[in-house]
């Protein structure tokens, strides 16, 4: 296909300097990327074009709706996919949930904005492995007002309840290593081969996704797998932006004796006075505190 036009594409997957597009007539291309463009993530809308040489390069990134974003080991953030209507955390009984880690991928999920659907997987294994910490955690997001999930990918449960929550949407599977997020996009995309790893015996979980790639469902959805990770770090960010992660607070906004209340030790804090009688969850509310005391830290 040789063309002197520039035309749009979507990032599929990106290697390096190199990427997969698909070309607006569904085409898939394997582009370069130009130095200048290396923030470029999975789910970017691009300009691009073929060159005389016969390769296809990628001139530009277009206007993005949002861009999830992780630190590195350098604190340096890295796109791990953009164009985001609703993220998928999804957590499993084994390995166990990453309370903290959940609550730190909803703030981001707030910040891009996005929706979201916290997705438990390995149903099967909830009795086995659950115990009354567990559930009153998970009991926490249900009556914040969250919608949650059970999957159980190897006899397609939940799957129904997912593909409606995605319909017509770009999604992202999002979550600690080895819950299932491979397992659960090989049953809504079969027809594309994913690699599907094992738990280790210490029952930690093996990266099986090692870059962000993006899958077409029925309906016009989009669904991005994402690396599996051990954290998800968030950005330094201001107090404001990380209560805002925690929808229950909002409720008594403008309540607080201080604007600036930080809902830790000011007198006058309708947060911790909402605490105090039970309207306020007290794991969450202990987490937000742990995630504070981690910003002032970064």
């Amino acid at each position: 296909m040789m063309k002197t036009a520039q035309d749009i594409g979507r990032v599929i997957t990106r290697y390096g300097a190199e990427l997969i597009l698909e070309t607006a007539s569904g085409e898939r291309l394997r582009c370069t990327t130009r130095r200048k463009l290396e923030h470029i993530a999975c789910g970017d809308y691009v300009r691009w074009q073929v060159e005389q040489q016969g390769n296809a390069s990628v001139l530009a990134i277009l206007p993005r709706q949002n861009v999830l974003e992780r630190p590195d080991f350098r604190g340096k953030l890295r796109a791990v996919a953009a164009n985001i209507d609703i993220l998928l955390v999804v957590s499993s009984w084994r390995p166990e949930p990453n309370w903290e880690m959940l609550d730190r991928y909803l703030v981001a999920a707030h910040l891009l904005p996005a929706e979201v659907l916290i997705v438990f997987n390995k149903a099967d294994l909830r009795d086995s492995y659950r115990h009354s910490e567990h559930e009153a955690c998970l009991k926490e997001y249900l009556e914040i007002g969250y919608r949650v999930v059970h999957t159980q990918a190897n006899q397609a449960q939940g799957l129904a309840e997912i593909e409606e929550a995605i319909q017509g949407k770009t999604a992202i599977f999002a979550g600690q290593s080895g819950v299932g997020k491979s397992s659960l996009i090989s049953q809504l995309v079969p027809a594309e081969e994913i690699r599907v790893g094992e738990i280790a015996e210490t029952g930690e979980g093996r990266h099986t996704t090692t870059v962000s790639s993006l899958y077409h469902l029925p309906g016009q959805s989009s669904l991005i797998d994402s690396p599996g990770v051990r954290d998800f770090p968030l950005p330094q960010l201001t107090v404001s932006q990380v209560q805002a992660g925690y929808p229950e607070f909002s409720r008594f906004a403008g309540e607080c004796r201080f604007n600036n209340c930080t809902h830790q030790h000011e007198p006058g804090c309708a947060i911790k006075t909402a605490l105090t009688v039970g309207e306020i969850p007290p794991r969450r509310y202990q987490r937000y505190l742990t995630l504070l005391r981690s910003q002032s830290n970064n």
